[in-house]
């Protein structure tokens, strides 16, 4: 398939056509209990948001409104999400569409990244796009993807991956891209968490770590999962197979985050990425939204996180009597939201959260519906939906106890409660 390389990469203005796939069919299993009934992208974050938002939002952000997601594992209230909240001008050929596993390649569900793919190939030969990105589900971030397109398109690279700069001391957690001295956009090696890595020419304290986003020339990804899938060694996944691959033949370029420039980004969010993939990690990115000079800042206008959190009534703060003030400080607070006399500082409240009167919630995420009781105390917790708290309880202030209850308790004293888990004294 030709492809037309233009300097506008929007088919609409005449450059090439885009189909973008969100791979959003992942387990989970390190976000466990929250990932019990849900897969991984429709795990609640920053209030109002599901984590499949940020990938969405960029996505459509850069231009690129034909999307489909790939879904597998308890997609259920993903795709509910998706269908409810991702709704766009059908007029005008414009779609998000979640595709589930269909076994249309065989009686297998999808064994990785890359058969997601090779079993959706009739999705790309429907759309016949000239360039198709592919993007993860599940990380915290800002991109401009079309950027990415318009070096891809320059570069003459068959395969284009995304690379945020990480610590080399770092570099044994990642996927590390080693670029060629003489043209830092191309790929030299792909190493998979290696342990005595090359810094960068520019910066030898810093390594390239793969982002798990990826641009193609659509006839070339075509022809590497397929060959891919015809390889009985294969783990079939993108960055483990494909991209090496690729990067063996001489055909793959990186992209450094560094370079993408977000309207409305500020110095200190501007090259933000988390994969959020443990429950440390998970809490710790919202610690994030919620400091006075945010390190990723909710509140850019010009780049927004779209999502739809329902029909709820404004937050509401009650009581201001010696004792018993409703208040909330250092806090995001979402819609619906009720705070009777009690005090929260530097947590996070999903929509239709209330608190009762003589609590207490310090440095918690509160995911929707939960209710708490008076005279509670909540510290370094994460509460799932619909959670009920009862009068007088404790959570997060004695690990052995939080445990005896069945609560999750992480190496750094995190507590996590399941969604709906009955709460004792």
């Amino acid at each position: 398939m030709p492809i037309r390389r233009s300097s506008t990469t929007h088919s609409r203005a005449g450059g090439p056509k885009v189909l973008a796939i969100v791979l959003a069919g992942g387990e989970g299993k390190r976000l466990m209990p929250l990932t019990r009934d849900r897969a991984k992208p429709a795990v609640p974050f920053g209030g109002i948001y599901r984590l499949i938002d940020f990938a969405l939002s960029n996505v459509v952000n850069s231009g690129y409104l034909q999307v489909v997601v790939l879904t597998q594992y308890k997609s259920h209230s993903l795709d509910r999400h998706v269908t409810k909240t991702w709704r766009m001008s059908t007029m005008l050929g414009n779609y998000v569409a979640p595709i589930p596993a269909q076994q249309r390649m065989g009686k297998s569900w999808y064994m990785g990244s890359a058969d997601a793919i090779y079993q959706s190939l009739n999705v790309i030969n429907d759309e016949r796009p000239d360039i198709v990105v592919v993007v993860g589900a599940d990380h915290v971030y800002r991109m401009d993807f079309s950027q990415m397109v318009q070096q891809h398109l320059d570069s003459g690279a068959r395969a284009t991956v995304a690379a945020i700069r990480q610590p080399i001391e770092l570099a044994d957690q990642f996927g590390v891209i080693e670029v060629d001295k003489s043209d830092p956009t191309k790929i030299h090696q792909f190493l998979e968490k290696p342990s005595d890595p090359q810094g960068l020419p520019d910066s030898p304290h810093e390594v390239l770590a793969s982002m798990g986003n990826y641009v193609f020339d659509t006839d070339a990804l075509i022809d590497a999962v397929t060959r891919d899938n015809a390889n009985e060694g294969s783990k079939h996944d993108m960055g483990g197979d494909i991209i090496p691959d690729f990067v063996s033949r001489g055909e793959a370029g990186v992209y450094d985050f560094k370079n993408n420039d977000v309207p409305g980004s500020t110095d200190r969010d501007r090259d933000y990425w988390r994969d959020v993939g443990t429950l440390d990690s998970y809490y710790e990115a919202h610690m994030d939204l919620i400091s006075i000079h945010p390190i990723f800042n909710l509140y850019n206008y010009e780049w927004p996180i779209f999502t739809d959190y329902g029909p709820y009534p404004p937050a509401k703060f009650i009581h201001g009597a010696q004792g018993r003030f409703g208040e909330a400080l250092n806090s995001m607070v979402s819609p619906g939201t009720i705070i009777s006399g009690a005090r929260v500082t530097g947590s996070v409240l999903a929509p239709s959260v209330h608190i009762n009167s003589y609590t207490t919630v310090d440095d918690c995420v509160l995911l929707d519906g939960v209710r708490v009781g008076r005279n509670v105390q909540l510290r370094k917790a994460i509460i799932d939906k619909n959670v009920e708290i009862p009068e007088g309880t404790t959570i997060g202030y004695d690990a052995d106890h939080d445990r005896e209850r069945g609560f999750v308790v992480t190496e750094s004293g995190l507590v996590v409660v399941g969604k709906g888990q009955a709460v004792s004294v």
